[in-house]
Parts: C-alpha cells; structure tokens; sequence
C-alpha cells in the first residue's frame, strides 16, 4: 500500500483543519498516511513515503519559517525524493495575502527535489488555499487535490 505523509505547520488551527482534511482523503483513497506537524517532521522522514503534502500559513506572501528550514534542511536527500509525488496548501488572513505565491514556493522546493506534481484544472489549479477559517469551497479543493494525488501515487506506486 503506498504512503503518504502530510506534514503542516498552523499557528491559528486553519492550516491543521485543511491538513486533516486532506490526510483523512488520502486515506479513504487507498494510502496508508501519516499526518505530522512539521516540527514532528525530520528531514530523512520524507524518504519513507510515496506522497509528500506540505501545507503552511501564508507569510508575507511565502511559507512559514518551520516548513522552510525544514525544506532547507531536506537539502542533505537531493536526488533521493525523485519520483514521489508532492503537494501543497496554504492558508492565509486575506484574498491578497500570497496565497498563490506560497503554494508555488513550495512545489518550486518540491520540484528541485524531483518530485512529480498533479495540477487541478477545476478547483485551486497548484493546491488549496483558504482564506481564514477552511470554508466549504477550500475543503472541496482539499477533496479534490487529495484525490487527485492519491489517484496518481497509486499509479506510480501500485
């Protein structure tokens, strides 16, 4: 059974509502998953999955400090996560807040690591954002991501 980790950092609970959503989707796809905290998350943690999600809140239009040394620090795998699939979210206090901006930060890292990526077309196009509190238009985008990464972790990973 592939595995999935999906590894947030909240401050206000909404990045934690979105990160749990998106864990309990994953699982009822297929995956065995694991839903950590990033300061839970060791660097070489990420080379026992299939699937990697990272979510973080929106600060100054980028991810959070936590996930970012973790990212930093993952530096020591290059080479090692290729292959794996990847995601993100994000959630910030505003429309204008960077959402778009985080999310794309993070799939860049994940991208320089050689993992493959999964786009939506309908929903939130690069992975969810909320804006505050995780609505239902944020949760179905959290639905429909995870979908969509669990139905390509299992492609590659049967």
């Amino acid at each position: 059974m592939p595995k999935a980790l999906v590894s947030y950092y909240s401050r206000t609970g909404n990045t934690k509502k979105m990160a749990a959503r998106i864990a309990d989707v994953l699982e009822s796809q297929g995956l065995e998953v694991d839903l950590k905290r990033v300061e839970d998350t060791a660097p070489g943690d990420l080379l026992g999955y299939d699937c990697i999600v990272f979510g973080s809140p929106t600060y100054y239009g980028t991810m959070a400090w936590e996930l970012k040394k973790l990212l930093d620090e993952s530096v020591k795998f290059h080479g090692k996560l290729r292959g794996k699939v990847g995601g993100a979210f994000t959630s910030s206090a505003n429309i204008g807040g960077g959402n778009e901006t985080t999310v794309l930060d993070i799939l860049q890292a994940l991208l320089i690591h050689g993992m493959v990526l999964q786009g939506d077309h309908r929903f939130d196009h690069y992975g969810p954002v909320s804006i505050g509190r995780p609505d239902k238009r944020s949760l179905d985008c959290c639905d429909s991501h995870a979908k969509n990464l669990a139905a390509l972790t299992k492609k590659l990973f049967p």
